[in-house]
């Protein structure tokens, strides 16, 4: 049994002859009996032993129990003793995390391996197809630094990364002429693991090797890529040189007027996200980062993006229809991400070609979408209230770091419009 701070009983564990079905052999089933009195709740582990009501008795019910029965009691003892050394760990208790660390192998809860499998399932549980690609990335990338240490990735224990493994780790990568922002793309990934095994109690605090005085992960300045007035001028009256080159502009200037619409949800837009003059929608980056008070994106219909709908549009306007053909509705979510990113790759390719034609910036992409609406619509005296709720951003915060990446010229021309009342 196991007592909290307040008093109060969290879960009792004990073991239990399972009378409800004899096995083949006349004997019950010795099980695991957990229970929580709040909310009140029991559930039965299967253990390896079966007894006689009799046996039962005379083995684990009796104070002294005989001579040939001794051994068999310290075994269920220590099957006992394991389970509550499991669940003292487990503050407040859960039945899930119970049984996540009864069954796994003992040194599971400090393996790297462990957690980043951990994690990787449950992203793809949710769908959450790109976020679990990332974690993918992170692993491969310290499975390649292990090797070149000639070590097993698979022994690489959280008690093993401190200070001086990391700074190793970002040494190798510069060496492999990787930027310091890819290493802190990399290194997020398992800040992230670390604070999940502490919070699960599988390590001390006092063993995170991230922040102040520590190992500092990488952050690059976010420089917004943006067109500006001239450069939108020139990329929206160039004269594409095929289909594909057109169609590449033309979502891209359908981002750019869908207040800077990523191409996902652009792909995943559907006509019952339509209604009268406007389109409102959840961006899908929100939907799993924001449980609470998700805000919806409004569009209002203008002249072009009416006209990109009816030249790319699904013809048939049913409501769960998706409005471009990137997507069927009956993919996978591993199969939806791939299509996914094969459109918005097939728009920078295309439309990349288009800019360096007319001497616009090559590296042009549908990201440079989202920042060209922004910061054109601050260069037009746009408040930082209408750009928060434009973008979708939950807090005005991120909208002031989103606009401190912008050129200077940006951030004067929006302060001098400040007080232009006019």
């Amino acid at each position: 049994m196991h007592i909290n701070e307040m008093m109060t009983i969290e879960y009792s564990i004990s073991i239990y002859l399972d009378k409800r079905r004899a096995k083949a052999n006349g004997k019950f089933p010795v099980r695991l009996r957990v229970f929580t009195p709040s909310p009140r709740k029991q559930k039965l582990y299967p253990t390896a032993f079966d007894f006689t009501e009799k046996e039962f008795d005379s083995i684990w019910l009796t104070t002294k129990p005989r001579k040939e029965y001794k051994e068999t009691r310290l075994k269920l003892q220590a099957v006992e003793n394991k389970v509550n050394e499991v669940a003292s760990q487990i503050i407040p208790f859960s039945f899930t995390q119970f049984e996540k660390k009864l069954y796994r192998k003992v040194d599971d809860g400090v393996k790297v391996s462990y957690h980043y499998k951990e994690k990787i399932s449950e992203y793809k549980k949710y769908d959450r197809i790109s976020t679990a690609d990332s974690y993918q990335c992170s692993e491969n990338a310290f499975k390649k630094f292990m090797e070149s240490k000639h070590q097993n990735y698979d022994n690489l224990t959280l008690l093993d990364i401190n200070k001086e493994w990391l700074q190793d780790f970002e040494q190798y990568m510069q060496n492999k002429g990787r930027s310091l922002t890819t290493v802190g793309i990399y290194l997020r990934p398992l800040r992230a693991v670390f604070n999940k095994a502490i919070d699960e109690g599988e390590i001390e605090k006092e063993l995170y090797p991230f922040g102040k005085r520590k190992y500092q992960i990488p952050t690059s300045k976010k420089v917004k890529k943006a067109l500006n007035k001239e450069q939108m001028k020139k990329l929206f009256q160039a004269k594409p040189t095929n289909k594909e080159q057109q169609k590449a502009k033309d979502f891209w200037f359908l981002s750019y007027n869908c207040n800077g619409m990523n191409m996902k949800d652009i792909a995943q837009l559907k006509y019952k996200d339509i209604t009268e003059n406007k389109i409102i929608f959840y961006r899908a980056k929100t939907l799993f980062t924001s449980k609470t008070d998700l805000k919806p994106i409004t569009v209002y219909l203008n002249e072009y993006i009416e006209k990109i709908i009816y030249a790319y549009g699904n013809p048939n306007k049913l409501a769960d229809n998706h409005v471009f053909d990137v997507l069927e509705g009956n993919e996978t979510p591993e199969r939806q991400q791939v299509k996914i990113k094969n459109f918005t790759r097939y728009i920078n390719q295309h439309l990349k070609k288009l800019c360096e034609a007319n001497e616009l910036p090559g590296a042009i992409s549908t990201y440079w979408a989202r920042h060209s609406f922004a910061t054109l619509s601050v260069q037009k005296g746009a408040t930082m209230e209408f750009m928060q709720e434009s973008l979708g951003h939950k807090d005005m915060a991120t909208t002031q770091s989103y606009f401190a990446g912008f050129d200077d010229d940006t951030k004067k021309e929006f302060a001098e419009n400040l007080m232009d009342f006019d």
